[in-house]
């Protein structure tokens, strides 16, 4: 798997919001040494990323107080 860069191009959003959300998605990946990840080299960014573009797992922005 590669990154998906059409996904990443075609995006219309905040795109500072998707780069944290798929660093602490590849990390969390990583910690629980996910099956998908192996499945593709150990490359958590690329799968983070696709997860996030394709919406198989979401994000929000929370409000500090």
């Amino acid at each position: 798997m590669i990154f998906p860069l059409e996904k990443l191009v075609e995006f219309n959003d905040n795109i500072y919001e998707i780069t944290v959300a798929a660093s602490r998605r590849a990390y969390q990946l990583a910690k629980i040494d996910d099956e998908e990840v192996r499945e593709n080299y150990g490359k958590v960014v690329c799968v983070a990323a696709r997860q996030l573009f394709n919406k198989t797992v979401n994000y929000r922005i929370e409000e500090k107080k």
